[in-house]
């Protein structure tokens, strides 16, 4: 018979409290951390907010990609963070952020990237965020930016739907154009004592402080500020992540107001102390490269093939890091890396523990700029330049650095070695220095099995890093420094002119059109083969004239970092294909044909 009904369960029937699912989202934003007209124009801003953005097959948990217009920018370039406009020195990232990595506009999913060096002009707010999740290819975005008020009223209208399932999920329909400084709740002080306090969302506030450039010092403020924060008793405080300039303060909006932290954040900075005789921990690490190693050049024919064909620093990053910094030889740019000490200013630099390093000697700072748009694939422990900084990719992923390399793993996800404390799975430290030398990709291959078992240990030289002796180092050799630079900048002025010259200063993805008859190719009585999703064309494995049985692999599609295989419908003689590798494609879009068997 019939299950007793339990009445500790409520059967839920109204259908008016489910969100409403579609194929075109409104979603609610908060304006910054970055906007205009420091990062982008009054224009660029407008656009964005008015603009209906759609969702690019290359999008997972990680991010979400949006194809739309290319921004006008407000700076030419990012200086030391990288030669385009988007880049900026690294920062603490907010789930639900907008980041534009160059010219393409990601929205940073719960597995995204926790720190990198792109600007993001708004954030989704907490009670928006499982629109992302529902989010696939060719579905269109229009980001609705709200106030601090707003965003308020959504959170507790969406924690109460939760308890009641009652609700009203609605935000604005049309677009508002937020006030230049909307973004900031506090600007104070000048040159390297200014501090600028910017929302990154309703949960989560940016501190940065000093101009924007690349100072050991402003990383030294940034600790000392960092530590003394972490002496403070404040409760609704859940996080705080130093980047290279700033800090990010993840806290709870239910119990505190985004005011509140940017008022105690900015008391805190003005009792620190003078930081002229600081001296941190510094301990030397010697890491294993292999240089040039074949997953990188993996990665980079991916990318060719699946994001960016055209792209000046394809398909060989080390003679593109050449020619951007004016090395004469591949080989220079080899003994750069390899004599320099790469300085962690941050952790967790996209993934897990991963370092975002300089070179102790500016003359030694291989600037690049990152990759636009970014990579949708990164082996794990790839070794990279963006900017003047250095980056070993902690998991795979993706990325925007220019590789040199791999090496070991930065992160050990279950035993306690020598490398790896208990509770403190990561490899490395604020302030520790990176030393590399060269070994064979079998080397390295065998050193990362042997790692997270303890069976290989690194060199781990300790020692202290002093401010002051490093800034009279940087007087010392001041004359020699410049001239560096200013050969360095030549060289990226030459780069920039020849993107220029050949149209490659930008990169803006177009909408995929389907054309009105796909089956036009196609001969009498012959059978289409379509996509099933918004994707590409990863791999054709079938020449025309093949013979095919029913279920047969004729090619495989890529969406979504998924390998979908297309499967043949019909028993019979492939008789057209009407696609290439690379391609993209749009759902039922007809891509093969066969001729059934008689």
């Amino acid at each position: 018979g019939a299950e007793p009904e339990d009445a500790s369960i409520t059967t839920f029937t109204d259908e008016a409290a489910i969100p409403r699912l579609s194929n075109v989202w409104d979603i609610a934003v908060l304006y910054g951390p970055h906007g205009a007209p420091e990062f982008f124009t009054p224009k660029d801003i407008e656009t964005f907010f008015e603009n209906e953005w759609e969702v690019h097959y290359n999008s997972a948990r990680t991010g979400v990609r949006l194809i739309g217009p290319k921004p006008e920018w407000a700076r030419t370039d990012g200086g030391e963070a990288g030669l385009h406009p988007s880049n900026i020195h690294d920062n603490a990232y907010a789930i639900g952020a907008i980041d534009f990595t160059g010219d393409m506009p990601v929205i940073l999913g719960p597995d995204g990237p926790s720190l990198g060096g792109f600007v993001c002009p708004a954030t989704i707010i907490q009670s928006e965020r499982w629109k992302m999740g529902q989010l696939k290819p060719g579905d269109k975005v229009r980001f609705r930016c709200v106030t601090r008020e707003e965003a308020e009223h959504l959170r507790s209208v969406h924690e109460e739907s939760i308890l009641t399932l009652e609700t009203d999920f609605s935000v604005p329909d049309s677009p508002r154009i937020p006030a230049p400084q909307e973004a900031i709740l506090h600007d104070e002080g000048e040159g390297a004592d200014r501090i600028v306090i910017r929302q990154a969302g309703d949960a989560y506030i940016l501190a940065e402080v000093g101009p924007m450039a690349l100072d050991f010092k402003l990383r030294f403020h940034i600790h000392v500020l960092y530590e003394a924060l972490k002496k403070e008793t404040f409760e609704a405080v859940q996080d705080i992540t130093p980047g290279i300039r700033s800090l990010q303060v993840h806290f709870d909006p239910a119990k505190v107001s985004a005011e509140s932290v940017a008022a105690w954040i900015a008391l805190v900075n003005a009792k620190l102390p003078p930081l002229e005789n600081v001296t941190v921990p510094s301990r030397v690490v010697h890491l294993p490269l292999s240089w040039d190693s074949p997953s990188t050049k993996k990665a980079i024919d991916i990318y060719m093939q699946s994001v960016r064909p055209d792209a000046p620093w394809c398909p060989d990053n080390i003679e593109f890091i050449r020619r951007i910094n004016g090395l004469d030889t591949r080989e220079d740019v080899y003994n750069v890396v390899f004599n320099a000490r790469y300085v962690v200013l941050g952790l967790g630099d996209v993934y897990l523990g991963a370092p975002v390093a300089t070179p102790l000697d500016p003359r030694h700072r291989l600037v690049t700029t990152k990759y636009n748009p970014a990579r949708t694939w990164t082996p794990e422990n790839a070794v990279g330049i963006g900017g003047a900084y250095m980056c070993i990719y902690g998991m795979e992923g993706p990325g925007g650095y220019q590789f040199v390399g791999r090496t070991v793993q930065m992160w050990n996800r279950y035993r306690s070695t020598s490398s790896f404390e208990a509770g403190k799975p990561w490899l490395l430290r604020f302030f520790d220095q990176i030393r590399y030398y060269p070994v064979s990709e079998d080397e390295l291959n065998q050193m990362r099995k042997d790692f997270p078992h303890g069976r290989f240990e690194p060199k781990i030289e300790e020692g202290e890093f002093s401010l002051a002796d490093y800034q009279a180092y940087l007087a010392e050799n001041d004359d020699s420094i410049c001239e560096f630079k200013t050969k360095q900048q030549a060289a990226f002025e030459d780069e920039r002119a020849r993107w220029k010259a050949a149209g490659l200063d930008s990169f803006v993805e177009e909408e995929v059109m389907q054309a009105e008859d796909d089956t036009a190719g196609l001969p009498v009585g012959a059978e289409p083969v379509e996509s099933p999703v918004a994707g590409s064309v990863w791999k054709i494995l079938l020449e025309e004239g093949a013979t095919v049985a029913v279920g047969d692999t004729i090619a495989v599609l890529e969406s979504m970092k998924m390998e979908i295989k297309l499967e043949a419908p019909i028993a019979g003689t492939l008789c057209a294909i009407l696609c290439k590798e690379g391609q993209a494609v749009q759902p039922g879009q007809s891509l093969f044909g066969i001729t059934p068997n008689d």
